[in-house]
C-alpha cells in the first residue's frame, strides 16, 4: 500500500484536455517572430517565402505524425526523450532532454526580455528588470499552481493571437480583393511577381529562408511532453495532431499570403509591424496599441510554454538519474515544483545578466541574439529523434502497429525524405554566412553534452 501510495506521489496530474493541449502547441509555434519577425524570412526570398512554410509545414505534418504513432502505445511525459533512449541510444535521449532544457531557457529569456520592451509602448520608463521580474514571478506561480492552470493560461494567450492572425487575413483578403482601405481598388496579387519575380533570391536564398521557418515552427513537439499530463492521452494526442499542423499552416502562410500581397517583399524594411500597417490601412485607429498587446502576450505566451516544457524535461532528467535528484520532487498539487522553480531561476539569471550588460555595452543586444539563434539546431534535435525513433519503433512493436488507427503515412519513406531535408538544411545553414555562427554555437552545445554524457558514464562503468 506504502509503495503503491509512493509511486502515485511521484507521477504527474493528468489534468490537460485536448483543446488546452492544442492550444499550447499553438501557443509555443505561433510567437512573437510571425508578428515582428516575419518580414527577415521574406528578404531572403521574396514572396516564394510561401512555400518555404509550406514545405517545412510538411515536415513538421510528418514529424507529428510520426510522434503521434509512438505517443498512442506509450503516452508519458517526455515522450520523445524516452523513444530517443529506447530505440536509438541514451545518448540521444541525453541529448533531446538538454537540448530542450537549454532552447526554452534561452527562448524564455529572449521572450521576457521582449515583454519589458512591449510594456515601454504605455510605460516609457518603467526599468526593464522591474516587468521582468513581474513577468517571471507571474508564470511561475502559474506553473507552481497546477498543469491545468497553466494549460488556462495558455488557452488564452494563444486565443488572443488566433484571433489577431484571424482578423487580418479576413482583412488583408478584403484589401486585395475588394479595396477595402484602398479606396475599393482592388489591390491584386501582382505584388507576388512584379518586383524582382516570386523567387527573389533563388535556390539558395529559398533553401536559407527554410532555415528561418524551421526555427518558427520549432516548439509543436511540445505536444509529446503535455502526454503525461493528459486527461485522456490516447484520444487527446491524436485529436490534436489531427488538427493542430493544418491550423498552424493556415495561420503562418495566411498571414504571410497577406504580407507579401499587400506590400511589395522589397520595401518591407520601411513599413514596420506589416500587422499593425494591415490594420491601420483599414481604419481601425489604435492599431499600434492593439497589435503591442498581441505580441505582448505572445511574448508572455512563449515564456510560459518554455518554463512547462523544459521543467518537464528536467524532472525527467532527474527521474532517469542524469542530473540531482530533488529537481524530480512534485508539489502537493503533483507538479514539478523544484524543476519549476529551476528553470524560473534560470530565466531570471539570464534577465539579470542581460540588465547588467545592457548597461555597460550597448552591443550586447547583437550578441544576445547570437545566443538566442543558438537553440535553433538544439531545438531541430527532437524532430531527428522522432522520426529515426519511429523507424525502429516500428521493427519493435509489429504486433501492436497491426491494428494501429495513426500510423505513419508512407512509412518508411516519409521518415527518410523528412530526414534528408532536415539535414539539407542544417548543412545550408553552415553555409550561410548569416547563420553559420550561430548554428555552430548550438553544435559546440551538442558536442559538449555528448562529451559530459560519456564522462558520466565512463564513471558509472
Amino acid at each position: 500500500m506504502k509503495s503503491e501510495q509512493i509511486k502515485s506521489e511521484r507521477q504527474l496530474k493528468r489534468s490537460l484536455t485536448s483543446g488546452q493541449m492544442q492550444m499550447i502547441a499553438l501557443g509555443g509555434t505561433i510567437g512573437v517572430g510571425l508578428f515582428m519577425g516575419s518580414t527577415s524570412t521574406i528578404q531572403w526570398t521574396g514572396p516564394s517565402v510561401l512555400l518555404a512554410y509550406a514545405f517545412v509545414g510538411i515536415l513538421l505534418y510528418l514529424v507529428m505524425r510520426a510522434l503521434g504513432e509512438m505517443i498512442f502505445i506509450n503516452p508519458t511525459t517526455g515522450s520523445f526523450a524516452d523513444y530517443a533512449s529506447n530505440y536509438i541510444h541514451p545518448l540521444a535521449g541525453y541529448l533531446t532532454k538538454w537540448s530542450n532544457v537549454f532552447q526554452y531557457i534561452v527562448v524564455g529569456i529572449s521572450e521576457v526580455i521582449a515583454v519589458s520592451t512591449y510594456l515601454n509602448y504605455w510605460w516609457p520608463h518603467l526599468p526593464g528588470w522591474i516587468s521582468g521580474v513581474v513577468v517571471i514571478a507571474t508564470l511561475t506561480l502559474a506553473n507552481l499552481t497546477s498543469a491545468k492552470a497553466y494549460g488556462t493560461m495558455e488557452f488564452y494567450f494563444a486565443m488572443i493571437k488566433v484571433v489577431t492572425i484571424i482578423v487580418m487575413i479576413v482583412l488583408g483578403a478584403m484589401v486585395i480583393f475588394l479595396g477595402l482601405g484602398n479606396h475599393w481598388h482592388a489591390i491584386g496579387l501582382s505584388n507576388l511577381w512584379s518586383h524582382g519575380g516570386f523567387f527573389t533570391g533563388g535556390f539558395k536564398g529559398f533553401i536559407f529562408a527554410m532555415s528561418i521557418v524551421v526555427g518558427s515552427y520549432q516548439g509543436i513537439e511540445v505536444l509529446g511532453i503535455t502526454a503525461g499530463e493528459a486527461e485522456h492521452p490516447k484520444h487527446a494526442i491524436v485529436s490534436s495532431i489531427r488538427s493542430i499542423v493544418w491550423r498552424i499552416l493556415i495561420f503562418y502562410i495566411g498571414a504571410i499570403f497577406v504580407i507579401v500581397t499587400i506590400y511589395p517583399w522589397n520595401q518591407l524594411d520601411a513599413v514596420g509591424s506589416p500587422f499593425v500597417e494591415t490594420f491601420s490601412k483599414v481604419g481601425i485607429s489604435g492599431a499600434a496599441g492593439i497589435i503591442n498587446f498581441v505580441v505582448l502576450t505572445a511574448a508572455m505566451s512563449g515564456a510560459n510554454s518554455g518554463i512547462y516544457s523544459s521543467s518537464r524535461m528536467l524532472f525527467k532528467l532527474s527521474k532517469d538519474g542524469e542530473t540531482a535528484k530533488p529537481l524530480s520532487k512534485l508539489s502537493s498539487r503533483q507538479v514539478p515544483y523544484v524543476s519549476i522553480l529551476a528553470i524560473s531561476g534560470g530565466i531570471l539569471l539570464g534577465l539579470i545578466l542581460n540588465t547588467v550588460f545592457s548597461a555597460y555595452n550597448k552591443s550586447t543586444a547583437d550578441l544576445f541574439v547570437l545566443v538566442y539563434s543558438s537553440s535553433v539546431l538544439p531545438g531541430m534535435v527532437p524532430w531527428f529523434v522522432i522520426l529515426f525513433s519511429e523507424l525502429r519503433f516500428r521493427a519493435s512493436n509489429k504486433t501492436l502497429m497491426a491494428e494501429h488507427p495513426f500510423k505513419m503515412p508512407l512509412y518508411p519513406l516519409t521518415n527518410y525524405f523528412a530526414l534528408l531535408s532536415l539535414l539539407v538544411i542544417v548543412v545550408f545553414m553552415f553555409i550561410n554566412p548569416d547563420t553559420r555562427v550561430s548554428v555552430s554555437i548550438g553544435a559546440g552545445f551538442l558536442i559538449l553534452l555528448s562529451v559530459i554524457f560519456f564522462v558520466q558514464e565512463r564513471k558509472k562503468n
